[in-house]
């Protein structure tokens, strides 16, 4: 699960997580980044000049982007609780990266994208991703949302109140 906290509850059987489609959310960053190379082959190209330091930025970009996503997910098993969406969590994280976003893991990812973009040199993938983000936030994050509310109540309030969704 992607938002989490260092308040443990207790999982009863048979409890699921966020009512979230079982679509790993990468997917939807990957099928709108796809969408954008789908068009840059079947239009104008829309190049991104500036190279070769648009691919030095876009490398590091990319690589920015990784690292939160990926230390996201090592903050979420360091407190042994999942990163799968539709499945219980047992504990709110909110210390590391999650003190800078409750979301690090898809900002991550939309990070990454955009590092992405910039390797690629098109402007393609940068027109398709706010379909990538409004479905994420729509399907996963908001879904997430509610459950967490439900699930950790006011732990979670105060989580919403201090930490920003996205950066």
């Amino acid at each position: 699960m992607n938002v989490t906290s260092s308040r443990t509850l207790p999982v009863t059987a048979g409890e699921g997580g966020a009512r979230v489609r079982r679509v790993p959310p990468p997917l939807y960053y990957g099928a709108a980044f796809a969408a954008g190379m789908l068009l840059r082959s079947i239009s104008v190209p829309l190049a991104i000049g500036g190279r070769p330091a648009t691919t030095v930025l876009g490398a590091a970009v990319l690589a920015a982007g990784a690292v939160l996503s990926v230390a996201g997910v090592a903050q979420v098993v360091r407190h042994r609780t999942t990163i799968v969406p539709h499945r219980a969590v047992s504990t709110l994280v909110t210390t590391g990266v999650y003190r800078l976003s409750r979301n690090p893991m898809y900002t991550g990812l939309a990070v990454a994208y955009l590092g992405s973009a910039l390797l690629a040199g098109t402007w393609w993938p940068l027109v398709t991703l706010p379909l990538a983000l409004v479905v994420v936030r729509r399907a996963v994050i908001d879904r997430e949302e509610r459950y967490l509310t439900d699930r950790f109540d006011t732990a979670y309030a105060e989580f919403r109140t201090r930490t920003r969704r996205w950066l």
